[in-house]
């Protein structure tokens, strides 16, 4: 799957709620309690739901864990928020209430956010107690035992097939995934091929049979987790293929992070008389998501008959600094703090979840749009396998006026009270989300209801819905000095906090005679890559916003090739080599040294290095690199090896990397702090890498600000005061004129008014303390002149800020 970064924002509209009846008795019955609309609403749609319609077994909704890494710091976070978060997740009746979890089978390789550590790094070594996807996966049953699990591959080793995913080595390498399932005493219900990466039909069917004959003739397979529907044109043309499948599963069918207006499959598909999913979708913003969303769910099944809806990701449980860190329906990027956030769009989901499940039936005649018409909002019907209870859920994301909806229920359903929920996608305030409503009381059948624009409804005579009240502690940056000898884990497992890019970075009894366990490179080849770009090994840890430190590590290289110590670790890009922004202290078992620098566009620089006496092989080494300020410093065995200044990257993790296929373990990290942050300085977004900049180094009140290259001008530095002012030239303040999203920020004589107060949060983020607005470069620009502007916090990094 391609994710370019976001462009363009929503506009706010006014919101209004109002019920009514549909007879005037009734109405006047219920009318003290309804919110009257102050503008008229259209004439009534008639909508009958009818339990003889014919339709569909609704397959659940629910999202994807991994992908990328995308849940790793989850695991990490303290009681009682980590039972709060997966309570927010996979509760029934309290939150999004995921009825489907699909999770990526680890292949030690970058799959969008970060890598997932394979249960068979090599052939036949098999460990069922790696990474966090079954602790997620049980986890999620403990709470839900009716979700629905599914295994799909993203890479895998390179041992498979001697790089050929569709061997095989790859089918027995499933089945021996299946079987660490079943030791976690987990069923999967799902497993698919190879994500986005085509189809082997021949593959599909030898999967079948082996299946089938090693005793996984109930797992279901998924076929092709691509995009568009050319498995079903294909098991037209192959039988045997078709017979082998059960799912077909489409990637982003309503187009890639598109509103998610129209969203067809294929009339070979719906024909087949198989099950079509949307077995991946989303990929957008955990709150600014969410009409997409509402969307999506209902008119994948309107629009083509599919049963399953699926998000990309499950949670954004990654620091700021990795590729769709607010992806998902929550975020939790704060283990050390124990902070996170639910979004829009878990109330989103639960505005189904909570009031239907798998087995449940969609009634055709039932679901549609609202008075034919796809501007004003779309529904579907469901009902429960008793044949008596039923729930519509209707979106009216993108209408403009409020609707009379005129209801009546036939064939069978239950005639009693019906419970309303609504949540108001066009407001910000989480009071409006996942509201209950006055309940509606049918008279012969029937009942109306008037729904306003921007709103998700779910319509029920079901109980037991409920919203979650847990609450997250604030925000907090990861305290310095940090660190950790690796002794207090299990082998197999992942350190606290360490997230793997590429490759697989775990626990291991140490080497050459020392006691205790230490960090190994477990990667013993080049995998089969998902990504584009062809990583070395990495792993990433700690705080973003850390700037001034020496890191050092004990290392010890397996076999010839090079280890490294990463500083100052910000943003980087899957697709590209090693594209970090960073710096790196590298060492080779020859002896030969160097102190690099990469970026996000893959510009490797070599900024100092030499040799020193061989390190050799199977033999402790201690590393240290030092960033101070723009003073980098490298040593070796408590020797200094060199020194050099640059001021490319001023904040950042800290990381262990190798040569490809390079074994090396790594053991007593240390992250020590130097001289904290100067209290005046650049100001540089995370994004951009430039520097907040007043316009043509103008002092005049009212002149703008914008990003441009730092330059070490006094129009670049800024001064942070107890009174809560970012002050430039020494006596003018920053200043949001207009405290509402998409105002653009200047500078003023201080006054101490509401628009000169910020802070300056553990996120790198800067909040206008009278708008709650973040400090936002326009359009996630990069370029100089950008405009710098308020606009709704949302955790994109041209909303981070780093100060030197």
């Amino acid at each position: 799957m391609r994710r370019p970064e976001r462009a363009g924002r929503s506009v706010r509209r006014p919101r209004h709620s109002r019920v009514r009846a549909g007879a005037l008795a009734f109405l006047l019955t219920v009318a003290a309690v309804l919110t009257v609309s102050p503008q008229p609403a259209q004439a009534a749609t008639a909508i009958t739901i009818n339990g003889s319609s014919g339709g569909r077994v609704f397959d659940g909704v629910g999202a994807i864990s991994g992908g990328g890494g995308n849940s790793r710091l989850l695991i990490d976070y303290p009681e009682p928020e980590r039972g709060e978060i997966l309570d927010y997740l996979f509760k029934p009746g309290y939150g999004a209430a995921m009825q489907i979890m699909k999770v990526e089978i680890g292949g030690d390789t970058n799959s969008t956010s970060g890598a997932e550590p394979s249960h068979q790094h090599t052939r036949g070594a098999v460990n069922c107690d790696r990474g966090y996807e079954w602790w997620m996966m049980e986890q999620a049953k403990a709470r839900n035992p009716n979700i629905k699990l599914v295994g799909l591959s993203w890479g895998a080793p390179g041992w498979i097939g001697n790089g050929n995913f569709w061997s095989n080595d790859s089918i027995d390498y499933l089945i021996s995934w299946l079987g660490c399932a079943t030791s976690h005493g987990l069923t999967i219900d799902y497993l698919g091929g190879w994500n986005e990466r085509g189809r082997d039909l021949t593959w599909y069917k030898n999967l079948r049979s082996a299946l089938n004959s090693r005793g996984y003739a109930s797992v279901q397979i998924v076929a092709s987790d691509d995009f568009g529907w050319g498995s079903a044109d294909d098991a037209l043309r192959d039988p045997a293929f078709g017979a082998a499948i059960s799912v077909y599963g489409s990637h982003y069918v309503c187009g890639y992070r598109s509103a998610q207006t129209s969203c067809p499959s294929s009339a070979t598909a719906i024909n087949s008389g198989k099950t079509l999913w949307a077995s991946e979708n989303g990929s957008d913003d955990y709150n600014g998501g969410a009409p997409a969303l509402a969307r999506g769910i209902n008119r994948d099944y309107v629009d083509g008959k599919m049963t399953a809806y699926l998000n990309w990701p499950v949670i954004a449980a990654v620091t700021p600094n990795v590729p769709w860190a607010t992806t998902g329906v929550a975020v939790a990027p704060q283990p050390w703090s124990g902070y996170y956030s639910i979004g829009r769009s878990t109330w989103t989901m639960a505005q189904t979840t909570q009031f239907t499940a798998p087995g449940w039936r969609y009634l055709d005649s039932s679901s549609g749009y609202l008075g034919g018409n796809r501007g004003n909002g779309s529904f579907v019907s469901l009902k429960s396998p008793n044949n008596r209870d039923y729930s519509t859920i209707i979106e009216t994301i993108d209408a403009s006026a409020a609707q009379d909806l005129q209801f009546t229920v036939t064939g069978g359903l239950s005639t009693g009270t019906v419970h309303v929920w609504s949540t108001d996608l066009r407001s910000n305030n989480p009071a409006d989300h996942f509201v209950r409503r006055a309940d509606l009381t049918p008279a012969n059948g029937t009942f109306a209801l008037t729904v306003q624009p921007g709103h998700v409804y779910s319509l029920t005579t079901t109980t037991g819905q409920g919203k979650g009240t847990a609450t997250s502690p604030a925000q907090g940056g990861l305290a310095l000095p940090y660190s950790d000898d690796f002794d207090a884990y299990a082998t197999g497992r992942e350190a606290k906090y360490l997230a793997d890019h590429q490759g697989s970075f775990e626990v291991t009894p140490c080497a050459a005679g020392r006691a205790g366990q230490c960090i190994r490179q477990m990667s013993e080849q080049a995998p089969i890559f998902w990504t584009t770009g062809h990583a070395e090994p990495f792993t990433l840890l700690g705080d973003v916003n850390w700037r001034n430190y020496t890191v050092s590590s004990d290392v010890l290289l397996e076999k010839s090739g090079y280890a490294q110590l990463i500083g100052r670790a910000g943003n980087y890009n899957h697709d590209g080599p090693q594209n970090l922004n960073a710096y790196y202290l590298r060492v080779a078992d020859n002896g030969s040294w160097s102190i690099r620098s990469n970026s996000t566009a893959g510009a490797q620089r070599t900024l100092a290095g030499g040799t020193t006496a061989a390190l050799g092989t199977g033999r402790w080494h201690k590393l240290a690199l030092t960033v101070n300020g723009s003073t980098l410093t490298a040593a070796l065995d408590g020797v200094t090896l060199g020194s050099v200044t640059d001021a490319a990257w001023v904040a950042g993790q800290v990381g262990y990397a190798t040569g490809q296929g390079v074994t090396a373990q790594f053991d007593n990290l240390s992250i020590t702090p130097l001289a904290g942050p100067a209290p005046t300085g650049e100001i540089r977004g995370a994004g951009s890498n430039r520097c907040l900049d007043v316009n043509g180094q103008s002092q005049a009140d009212g002149s703008v600000v914008q990003i441009w290259d730092c330059n070490g001008g006094a129009n670049q530095r800024w001064t942070s005061t107890s009174s809560n002012q970012l002050t430039v030239y020494g006596s003018k303040c920053l200043n949001a004129p207009n405290p509402t999203a998409g105002a653009r920020v200047q500078i003023t004589t201080c006054n101490g008014g509401a628009g000169q107060q910020w802070r300056i949060n553990a996120d790198g983020t800067i909040t206008g303390l009278q708008s709650g607005l973040c400090l936002d470069v326009t359009g996630q620009g990069t370029a100089n002149g950008t405009a710098v502007a308020l606009w709704a916090c949302n955790g994109g990094s041209n909303q981070r800020w780093i100060r030197s």
